[in-house]
């Protein structure tokens, strides 16, 4: 790893093989902004593959965003080139049809011959394989707020060629008070957690307020794509095993979390492919999948990507943790949402979904309104379930209608 400067930056980017040569970047909150600034400006022509771009994303003609998960900084990008597939496959793209001739990363400062990829790991060890393999460029934005983590994200210094150090403070979230809603829909998904289970939990307000309401529980395990403060807050305590790694792909959170986790032994970071392998999450034990969406139908199937018809973020990886929870021993697959949308007032249960299916047949659905839980149950008795025990009141009688148009009610039952 050789540190230079940024014009040597843009001239090795310019050698760079292929009329719209395919660049790998960190994505998520780890975004190497100097580093695709340089990008931007160097490159007429290029497609960049990245996970959840933030605002702030360059969108420009020949500056295209390949990605499997859109982000706030391209949702407004008519050229995004959205790839809906399970998270856990992405990986064998690099080596397939979608090959990179160079990889852009943020990393820690160097700590006994490695780096670190710090809080996002995810797909890029597989990405830096294959530029490797192919004698491609790959770059490091050194900085020295990037805390180390340990696992699949340590890389040889001696497999990045460029670095240029640039200090600056990682994003965190805006913190803001669970609603009366979500503390609801926490407490309720923390009852189906038992001493020994696993953990995972996806993007988002409600997965969060579940772990607020575990902290009596007893050698919980975590194997999750995303860890936050709420698994910090778990460790501090006690209500994690000790004996079991904290292992993720990516992390989000405050100042305190990632102080905690640099150089942690008890967080292990692995890449995509080994995190989101539905065979792996079923080696958990009694594995408790919680993930989030927008709109849930009368036959369980789940909308988490789609909003008015226009792509607002993508599978991710809650399609690989449904299949693998439900082959969990003693596993659940829980879907968490409000059970009605304020800004629109509309019903988050609907008849049948028209936007396109993120995930489907979950064990239960949760929300303010209760557990539906509908693992094992016929097609009538689990659309009764959603509308008895998920759905606002104020949708019941509409959705109870629509159950007898598409065939979803046996003969005499009560509406």
């Amino acid at each position: 790893m050789e540190f230079v400067t940024e014009t040597e930056v843009a001239e090795r980017l310019r050698a760079v093989p292929g009329v719209e040569p395919r660049i790998v970047v960190s994505g998520n909150f780890a975004t190497p902004w100097e580093l695709v600034r340089i990008l931007d400006q160097t490159l007429e022509h290029c497609r960049v593959f990245v996970m959840n771009p933030q605002r702030g994303w360059p969108v420009r003609p020949g500056f295209v965003t390949e990605t499997p998960f859109v982000g706030p900084g391209v949702r407004d990008d008519a050229m995004v080139d959205y790839l809906p597939m399970r998270l856990s496959l992405v990986p064998r793209l690099f080596g397939s049809i979608r090959p990179p001739e160079a990889v852009l990363l943020q990393t820690s400062p160097p700590r006994r011959g490695k780096v670190s990829l710090g809080i996002e790991v995810n797909i890029l060890p597989a990405a830096i394989d294959e530029v490797r393999r192919r004698r491609g460029l790959v770059v490091a934005q050194v900085n020295p707020s990037m805390p180390y983590t340990r696992g699949d994200g340590e890389i040889d210094v001696d497999l990045i060629d460029l670095a240029i150090e640039v200090h600056t403070p990682l994003p965190s979230p805006v913190v803001r008070a669970p609603d009366d809603a979500a503390s609801v829909v926490g407490a309720l998904v923390a009852q189906l957690a038992s001493n020994g289970g696993t953990l995972q939990m996806g993007i988002g307000q409600l997965p969060d307020a579940a772990l607020a309401y575990m902290g009596s529980k007893k050698r919980l395990g975590v194997w999750s794509e995303l860890v936050s403060d709420g698994v910090m807050d778990l460790e501090r305590s006690g209500a994690l095993d000790e004996q079991r790694a904290i292992v993720a792909s990516f992390l989000f959170g405050s100042p305190e979390l990632y102080q905690w986790i640099d150089d942690n032994p008890r967080l292990t970071m692995r890449r995509t492919e080994i995190v989101n392998d539905p065979a792996r999450i079923a080696q958990q034990p009694a594995m408790l999948s919680i993930n989030t969406a927008l709109e849930v139908d009368l036959f369980a199937q789940a909308n988490a990507s789609f909003v008015r018809g226009k792509i607002y973020s993508g599978f991710g990886g809650q399609p690989d943790f449904v299949s693998g929870a439900l082959h969990s021993p003693g596993g659940h697959s829980v879907l968490a949402l409000r059970s009605w949308h304020d800004k629109s007032a509309s019903s988050a249960v609907v008849p049948i979904l028209h936007q396109p299916v993120c995930s489907f047949q979950h064990s239960v659905i949760a929300t303010e309104q209760g557990l539906a839980a509908i693992f094992g149950r016929s097609q009538h008795a689990q659309a009764r379930l959603l509308i008895e025990r998920a759905a606002h009141p104020r949708a019941r009688e509409a959705l109870w209608e629509a159950a007898g148009g598409l065939g979803l009610q046996q003969p005499g039952e009560r509406r």
